[in-house]
């Protein structure tokens, strides 16, 4: 997944897809007037959606998000969002008015973990049983006010979302954890998903088949 740091410079990610080979997929970043021949020239090195982060210190407006879905929609990319997961009622109808899928970071990456019974916890619910909507469970460490090595307050977010909706679940290391000053082992983060997705045939759908869906492999 390209990085903020790299802008819409995605050479060093298509560098990696590169050296993993045909069996690897990226994220891109994309301008709104990026080239139609650009947009091959990704789709053909891997790249199989647009990132749009949606915090802070952002690149994008929201209407960027609807110009970018537009124009990677017939590659059939999808869109991947990080936003404060507490202004999803405010965004619930764009999202699902994108001609693309969506997919959301890191648990909702609600910066204030809710409980699974809040409002906003619900509209990603609603959202992922549209079946055009996916979410990434990554990186608890960027919102836990818990903290490691369990990180309670966001790992109660992941439960219940691989326990509502398992065939909209992917995972995500988000290595090298970016902005970490302590930066959390990849293994550990992968153990908590026996925490998040007891059952095996769960973990199988979110590390294998739904990626596999999502991704095109």
């Amino acid at each position: 997944v390209q990085p903020n740091a790299y802008g819409y410079d995605n050479s060093c990610t298509t560098d990696a897809l590169a050296t993993f080979g045909p069996q690897a997929r990226g994220i891109a970043t994309v301008p709104v007037d990026v080239t139609d021949a650009e947009l091959k020239h990704l789709h053909t090195a891997g790249i199989r959606g647009a990132r749009l982060y949606m915090l802070p210190y952002g690149y994008f407006t929201w209407d960027d998000v609807r110009t970018i879905a537009a124009r990677v929609a017939s590659l059939n990319w999808h869109v991947q969002v990080q936003l404060d997961g507490r202004y999803l009622p405010q965004v619930e109808k764009l999202l699902l008015d994108l001609p693309t899928n969506v997919v959301i970071d890191h648990n909702g990456k609600f910066m204030e973990p809710v409980a699974p019974s809040d409002s906003t916890f619900l509209a990603l619910l609603r959202l992922l049983d549209t079946g055009r909507v996916w979410i990434k469970l990554s990186a608890p460490y960027e919102t836990s006010k818990t903290g490691a090595p369990r990180y309670e307050d966001v790992s109660a977010l992941a439960r219940a979302l691989a326990k509502h909706n398992p065939d909209r679940c992917l995972w995500a290391s988000n290595w090298p954890h970016p902005g970490q000053k302590t930066p959390p082992e990849s293994a550990a983060m992968l153990d908590l998903l026996l925490d998040w997705a007891p059952d095996e045939a769960v973990r199988q759908k979110i590390l294998v088949d739904n990626p596999a869906l999502l991704y095109g492999f």
